[in-house]
């Protein structure tokens, strides 16, 4: 493992993702660092791969830059030449940043390789739990969006057309995406961490629902 091109890499990605909204910011990816990491120790995967794939997987989010989809690898590829990093490891980075997006992998599942099953579990572990939930109603709030309405009635987002263009209130997040994570997970690893992140959901949907209708 090379020490200093994680310390630069974690200095690039701070750059890039300084104002971001804090969804999507410095601290997501800290994150998805640190749980993909903890992941890696228990599976078989190239972890110099792994870390660089979680560090630089969100460094530009379609969501957020106007919808370029090829601008985050261009970015990681970049710095990553710059960095004189090996040339297939640049390759299996720039695959995991290509495939990870849980919204891209609603028409076809993307082949997975180790690497990316690690970061692809860490990085939906980040969207379920007591951080996915402050992080949807986050990002929801920057959209500008109602947290619910009871008579919004829409489809599942269930194609990636779909998904991208809904508009849905907050609370439909959960029934898009959020709740299907569990049994997403890639590795043996992160379906165990699921387990619970997706019982507190649960739970605080219920009790959502109960203070929504204003019972005890």
């Amino acid at each position: 493992m090379n020490s200093n091109l994680i310390k630069s890499t974690i200095a690039f990605v701070k750059q890039e993702l300084s104002g971001n909204e804090s969804g999507h910011d410095w601290w997501h990816t800290y994150r998805v660092y640190r749980t993909a990491e903890s992941i890696a120790e228990k599976e078989h995967c190239n972890k110099t791969v792994v870390l660089l794939g979680a560090l630089l997987h969100d460094i530009s989010d379609a969501k957020l830059n106007g919808g370029d989809e090829k601008l985050a690898g261009k970015l990681a590829g970049d710095f990553l030449a710059s960095q004189k990093v090996d040339p297939d490891i640049i390759q299996e980075v720039l695959y995991i940043i290509e495939h990870i997006s849980f919204r891209k992998n609603l028409n076809k599942k993307s082949e997975l390789t180790p690497e990316l099953a690690v970061v692809m579990d860490a990085d939906r572990l980040d969207a379920i739990g007591a951080i996915g939930i402050a992080r949807t109603f986050n990002y929801g709030g920057f959209k500008n969006r109602l947290i619910h309405d009871p008579d919004f009635n829409q489809s599942d987002a269930d194609t990636y057309d779909a998904y991208t263009k809904s508009e849905a209130p907050t609370i439909h997040h959960f029934y898009d995406k959020l709740l299907h994570l569990k049994d997403l997970m890639n590795t043996k690893t992160g379906k165990a961490m699921a387990e619970e992140r997706h019982r507190f959901m649960e739970t605080y949907l219920d009790r959502f629902y109960k203070e929504w209708n204003g019972e005890m």
